[in-house]
């Protein structure tokens, strides 16, 4: 069962209840930058995949300093994949009346989640979509088929980038596109020049640089080539690597892996770059993507060179705000372009197109959003026959 926290009491503002193939403190990413905000307001439970290494099944809650309380299972292992959902049902079930959990909004960001929960009555079923997940390694089996249930279930979907969008607005009668937006001020501070951290500190310039997670979706072929191309180079990689063996990472000198940093701690090694780089893979993986860090390294006043992720080439190719190259040749040019090419013209222009992205813009669209669904919703069960409502409650979320 969960532990019982003292939370603050439930009011009439609906909770948000979100199910996640993401750990809270992975990444710090999309579902953290919107629900750290959406906690403003209410609060909002982050029920995470289940672990497999406890005797008894227990439900353990952690208040995060956001105010969003993290739910992380810990399952029996070796259960029945049937006997994984009754169990995750009854924790979920525990949480609701635990915490007083009456009112309610679903936000769902894998659809495999939909097995334990879809007996719940919710104001309103949110999906936001951020990925393609049947393109990555290690996809779950009959997660094509969980979406298409999510998408039925939905009464809105919301997508991380334009590309998936337009691979899902046909899928959904209420799909709207929210790219991934930017904490500007957060990654201002890296054009301050604060001090180099000191595991950076003795790498020599000029430095290209990469943060994120480093999985299948990095292009290792091209970052080896590069920097075998360019040993005068230093490319620093920040981020943990999952789903491939680190053993299959080129290795030079010239190759530095720093491992994961918090949050927090990106601007300083952002600062340290002369440029920033965006070397995915074009694979299933990445066909989807709309990745995060292009505006973030816009913020921190680094020229960036991608390879042609689409959602990359399309704004910030085009607009001249990131260069694009897929080849070694092309990508050495590119990198060669971006150290010499003067920084005022290309921070002007991307202050002026960053001055339009946010994400408590980002947040508020979505949630209007909600908020219609939620009364659409409510409309639909007042017009049914009695005894056939999906939740009884009122529209206000």
């Amino acid at each position: 069962m969960a532990k019982i926290l003292s939370l603050s009491p439930p009011g009439r503002t609906a909770d948000l209840i979100c199910f996640s193939h993401l750990r809270w403190n992975f990444v710090f990413q999309r579902p953290q930058h919107l629900l750290t905000r959406c906690a403003r307001e209410r609060r909002v439970f982050f029920f995470e995949e289940p672990v497999f290494d406890a005797d008894v099944a227990r439900l353990d809650l952690s208040p995060d300093p956001s105010g969003v309380v993290v739910a992380v299972p810990h399952l029996p292992a070796g259960l029945a994949p049937g006997a994984v959902e009754a169990e995750l049902a009854q924790l979920l079930d525990g949480l609701l009346t635990g915490q007083r959990v009456t009112r309610y909004i679903l936000w769902y960001y894998t659809p495999m989640s939909l097995t334990f929960s879809d007996h719940l009555r919710p104001l309103a079923i949110v999906y936001d979509c951020m990925d393609e997940l049947s393109g990555f390694a290690g996809a779950p089996a009959g997660l094509r088929e969980a979406e298409q249930r999510l998408l039925k279930a939905a009464d809105v979907v919301f997508t991380g980038g334009q590309t998936l969008y337009e691979s899902k607005r046909h899928m959904h009668p209420n799909v709207h596109a929210f790219p991934s937006s930017v904490d500007v001020a957060h990654f201002a501070r890296a054009r301050n020049a604060p001090r180099d951290p000191a595991d950076q500190a003795a790498i020599a310039r000029p430095r290209l640089g990469f943060f994120g997670v480093i999985d299948e979706r990095l292009d290792i072929d091209l970052v080896g080539a590069v920097a075998s191309a360019r040993p005068d180079w230093q490319i620093v990689f920040v981020g943990p690597v999952v789903k491939i063996e680190p053993a299959r990472l080129p290795r030079a000198a010239n190759l530095h892996y720093l491992g994961p940093r918090t949050y927090a701690e990106l601007p300083a090694y952002i600062s340290g770059w002369d440029v920033a780089l965006l070397p995915f893979a074009r694979n299933e993986a990445t066909r989807f993507i709309s990745p995060t860090k292009t505006p973030e390294y816009l913020a921190a006043g680094r020229p960036v060179v991608s390879t042609s992720i689409r959602d990359v080439v399309r704004p910030y190719g085009e607009r001249g705000l990131a260069r694009i190259a897929d080849t070694p040749g092309d990508f050495v040019a590119a990198v060669s372009a971006a150290l010499a090419e003067p920084a005022a013209a290309r921070l002007r222009a991307a202050d002026a197109f960053l001055a339009r992205m946010s994400w408590e813009t980002t947040w508020a669209g979505m949630w209007d959003l909600v908020e219609e669904a939620v009364t659409q919703r409510a409309g639909a069960a007042q017009s049914r026959p009695s005894g056939t409502s999906l939740d009884g409650a009122s529209a206000t979320a």
